[in-house]
């Protein structure tokens, strides 16, 4: 109770701060440049100056939190990553060194890979395809909220219900994991599934799968509703079938915007941490590189060089396709 009322209490006064700061910017940026009661040039210039300004309070909050929240951390992490353990001594490219011969950060790696490949080819897929087959039943718009309800579940969250799925207990106990009750329903033996090597990945990458399909559908359900219907008539008319109209009329139609989708969820894949540390914390050779980071970073008396390290390497597997994500979004919304 003590913490819900602490979290109301806090969701009412931000929205108070933000109502204060609201009125009491532009009482103070009118107040410092008042347009009434004045004529000419002197009332035209603060006009001028006040619709200058008047942006730039809105956005003063949000840009203080980027500059706190991302733009400081990176250039911290990059210094920190030429540093020792403790974070004072200058190490120059050691940590960078120790990492390209670590065992452990060549497994991350790989397991990034393999997440990279699977994961948002996969989700895009799902999305798509459930994306066109509920556009044409009754009912699609029901199947579409409930295909997307995972997204509104946090990893944790999420984490934990499969944790129910894979659960695991000894052969001839009474088996409460979904699969497990499965597989000895159909005569098979149980299987410890998140200790099995290189397939536990897999199992993984199945949770991440389900949160984004919903939200590749989304999006990619609105892509299709904005096709011509001209086109598709056309290729009707010139018999083609529905295969064929689905992958050589639809989908050209909307690359763009598959492209982004893609992309966005691969940026999620190269920072999936959440699942990986409430499944198996990094075990059974399930490492990827932000849990290996927050290991080196807080765990074993923590060494803030190579956990630094290990975050750059993130950073710059994740800018270049931001940027290229940026752009491509911004490409469709000038369509």
């Amino acid at each position: 109770m003590q913490q819900l009322l602490f979290a109301i209490f806090t969701m009412i006064g931000g929205v108070l701060a933000c109502v204060v700061y609201f009125f009491g910017t532009n009482w103070l940026l009118d107040k410092l440049f008042p347009s009434k009661g004045l004529v000419g040039a002197e009332a035209s210039r603060n006009l001028r100056l006040t619709n200058a300004i008047r942006p730039w309070l809105f956005m003063a909050p949000a840009l203080c939190a980027l500059a706190i929240y991302l733009v400081y951390p990176v250039f911290e992490s990059v210094r920190l990553s030429f540093l020792d353990r403790s974070g004072r001594q200058f190490v120059g490219f050691s940590n960078y060194v120790w990492m390209l011969g670590d065992g452990e950060f060549r497994q991350s790696i790989f397991n990034n890979f393999l997440w990279l490949l699977v994961v948002p080819a996969l989700s895009t897929f799902f999305g798509l395809v459930i994306a066109a087959l509920t556009d044409r039943i009754w009912w699609g718009n029901i199947a579409k909220t409930l295909i997307f309800m995972p997204m509104a579940i946090s990893f944790v969250g999420a984490a934990v219900i499969w944790k129910f799925v894979y659960d695991y207990r000894s052969e001839g106990s009474e088996q409460i994991g979904i699969l497990n009750a499965v597989v000895v329903a159909f005569g098979g033996a149980p299987e410890a599934w998140m200790t099995i090597p290189f397939w536990n990945n897999f199992f993984l990458m199945v949770i991440l799968i389900w949160i984004q399909t919903g939200f590749a559908m989304v999006i990619l359900s609105a892509a299709l509703r904005g096709i011509p219907e001209e086109t598709i008539e056309a290729a009707v008319i010139d018999g083609a079938n529905g295969v064929q109209i689905f992958f050589k009329i639809m989908v050209p139609q909307i690359w763009g915007t598959i492209a982004v989708v893609w992309t966005t969820i691969t940026i999620l894949v190269l920072k999936v941490f959440d699942i990986v540390l409430a499944m198996t914390n990094g075990q059974w050779q399930t490492q990827v590189l932000a849990n290996l980071m927050f290991d080196w970073m807080f765990r074993g008396g923590g060494d803030f060089g190579r956990g630094a390290s290990i975050a750059v390497v993130i950073m710059i597997l994740v800018v270049p396709i931001m940027i290229w994500n940026i752009r491509n979004a911004t490409k469709e919304m000038e369509r």
